[in-house]
């Protein structure tokens, strides 16, 4: 009677361990601290986990660096690198810094445009979106400026207007000119916006 116990549950463990390697519990686990990327992949089958990892890496820096790509389209980009590798129905779990299902970046300001509250070489962390408000400081791309970091000053529908928070004026010649020197005052549209900076 024992030997019939014991083989009834070996051929239960057994049973459950196929359904577990048929059937799933595929994850991938992400973490974002605004300068680096782990990623974690857990399953059976028989696939190469380092060159999956190292995909989506890439692929997570690529989205740290797009304004278009929200937390929606970034997980939907991790699935199909998955599919390519053969795994569907992969539980994806995306944490940072700043919590689960958000995208951190750190920048270094370049320029003293925002003195006095961000100096040139400083680190600032800021969450990818466009959500933003009056007063918030952001990451944009501006296509007279290219890649700026200002304050929110007015939004107008989909149109951010941006501001320096240094509001010194200076003067230089250049080449026998003389030229005034301030800081930049423009607009963008709201999917220029790289993201809103929340600690400097």
């Amino acid at each position: 009677m024992a030997k019939k116990i014991i083989l009834a549950l070996v051929i239960l463990i057994l049973i459950i361990l196929a359904g577990i390697i048929l059937f799933g519990n595929n994850t991938v686990d992400i973490y974002n601290d605004g300068e680096n990327i782990s990623v974690e992949t857990k399953t059976f089958a028989d696939i190469d986990k380092r060159a999956l990892n190292g995909e989506i890496c890439n692929y997570s820096f690529e989205v740290m660096n797009d304004t278009n790509t929200d937390i929606a389209a970034y997980r939907h980009g991790i699935e199909d690198i998955c599919r390519k590798y053969g795994l569907e129905d992969v539980e994806i779990n995306i944490d940072s810094i700043i919590g689960p299902d958000q995208i951190p970046v750190v920048i270094n300001v370049d320029g003293t445009s925002m003195l006095p509250t961000l100096q040139d070489g400083q680190k600032v962390l800021i969450n990818k979106t466009h959500n933003v408000h009056v007063g918030d400081i952001v990451v944009a791309d501006s296509d007279e400026y290219g890649g700026i970091i200002k304050r929110v000053d007015d939004i107008n529908s989909n149109e951010i207007h941006l501001t320096s928070d240094n509001k010194n004026i200076s003067y230089e010649y250049v080449n026998g000119i003389l030229y005034e020197v301030s800081g930049i005052s423009t607009w963008v549209d709201i999917s220029d916006i790289n993201g809103v900076a929340i600690s400097y």
